[in-house]
């Protein structure tokens, strides 16, 4: 009796442990992730960086199908629609958001204050609100910078340095965010020691400005020695963009080697997929538990320099031999 009443107890406790195992790993295999990407969903630099995302989540042991469901959305530059897929990712309930720039990261926030989301691309997320401090972000957001603002004052430097006769510079800088008049700001405060005369080109909304900023560079470039300097969170189709330099032949530099790779001239920026690998790391430690106001944020540790010597070859401009020793990767 004693054996009987003792095996009865043993099994109603593993049939109420069933349950809870049951409903653990239904959890497991539910781990949501939601994603808002700033990009048109065919641009292959997009695709590029969510498969240098989604390989390093793998290596980390999630997987879709397998313990993770993850659902994307591209912004595709639209703030309207970006706005409205921020507030669908929420209503999925997700256990962490990966969101891209200033642009997906702002309305992300306002759409919610208390799922974790860790950012990429951000050039200011203290400026723009998204944390309190970079080393105790202190919120429900946490990632990873792409920007100093002193970064403007290398692009003009290079854009001196491939380009001597160089007097005036028309700068895009977006409006939008923090990010772009604090590298406008930072491109003044070096200009005066090149010789540079430096005017903006303001943003807005890129759909909207299309227009706005094809009349500013055509009117910017009726004057002799000039160039053009394309900063970060220039939300832009970035080949009609190349297309109008390359037609009003204007040097320029921009701040991502995918400009380069469609024919621009030159890039200087941190390596965007690098970032994308890390931020996989922090959704992982998220996923584990782990708070984003605990995480810091991080800047970029890698930069790269990217040439493109046909189209510097067709703007009849020559790359100083000590610039070409710098570059990371030449595109003939």
């Amino acid at each position: 009796m004693i054996r009987r009443r003792k095996f009865i107890t043993l099994l109603g406790s593993a049939a109420a442990a069933w349950p809870l195992a049951a409903r653990a790993q239904q959890r497991e295999r539910g781990r949501r992730i939601g994603m808002l990407l700033n990009f048109v969903a065919e641009d292959p630099a997009g695709q590029s960086r969510l498969t240098a995302f989604l390989q390093e989540l793998g290596q980390l042991g999630w997987s879709e199908g397998r313990n993770a469901r993850i659902d994307i959305r591209w912004g595709a530059g639209d703030a309207e629609r970006t706005r409205q897929y921020a507030a669908e990712l929420v209503a999925f309930a997700p256990d962490v958001l990966l969101t891209v720039g200033s642009p997906t990261t702002g309305p992300m926030l306002q759409a919610t204050r208390s799922v974790p989301i860790v950012f990429v691309q951000v050039a200011d997320p203290v400026g723009g609100g998204f944390v309190e401090k970079l080393a105790h972000p202190g919120g429900n957001a946490t990632g990873f910078t792409n920007f100093e603002y002193g970064m403007g004052g290398k692009w003009l430097e290079l854009l001196k340095e491939i380009s001597p006769g160089i007097k005036r510079a028309a700068v895009l800088r977006n409006l939008v965010t923090a990010a772009g008049p604090g590298q406008f700001g930072a491109i003044q405060a070096v200009a005066p020691s090149l010789g540079v005369e430096v005017s903006p080109i303001n943003i807005h909304d890129a759909r909207q400005d299309k227009v706005d900023i094809e009349r500013g560079i055509t009117a910017f470039a009726r004057t002799a020695n000039g160039g053009l300097i394309v900063t970060g969170g220039s939300v832009i189709n970035r080949r009609e963009l190349i297309t109008l330099a390359a037609r009003h032949r204007l040097p320029a530099v921009y701040p991502d080697r995918v400009f380069v790779a469609d024919g621009g001239l030159i890039s200087y920026g941190p390596d965007r997929i690098d970032q994308f690998r890390r931020a996989a790391g922090y959704v992982d430690r998220i996923l584990k538990g782990e708070k984003p106001a605990d995480l810091p944020v991080q800047a970029p540790t890698k930069y790269e320099l990217v040439i493109n010597l046909k189209t510097a070859k067709a703007l009849g401009v020559e790359i100083p031999p000590t610039l070409l020793a710098r570059a990371d990767e030449v595109i003939e």
